[in-house]
């Protein structure tokens, strides 16, 4: 099995944060990135533009890991 890469983890745990953070979203209406950058947006907006690129990313490496 191939081993993951730092960028490989970040972008497992970014998705792990974010699916967290949708579950409370649902639950709770808590929204903890909100919560903790709710000064600034435009960190907020990284944030969330970071967790969706490693989804993106962590479809490449499911595809990457199918294959062998």
């Amino acid at each position: 099995m191939k081993k993951l890469s730092a960028l490989d983890w970040i972008a497992l745990i970014l998705i792990v944060v974010g699916g967290l953070n949708w579950g409370l979203v649902g639950l709770f209406r808590f929204n903890l990135v909100e919560a903790i950058f709710g000064g600034a947006p435009v960190i907020e907006r990284i944030i969330y533009v970071l967790v969706g690129l490693s989804a993106l990313y962590t479809i490449f490496i499911l595809g990457k890991l199918g294959k062998k």
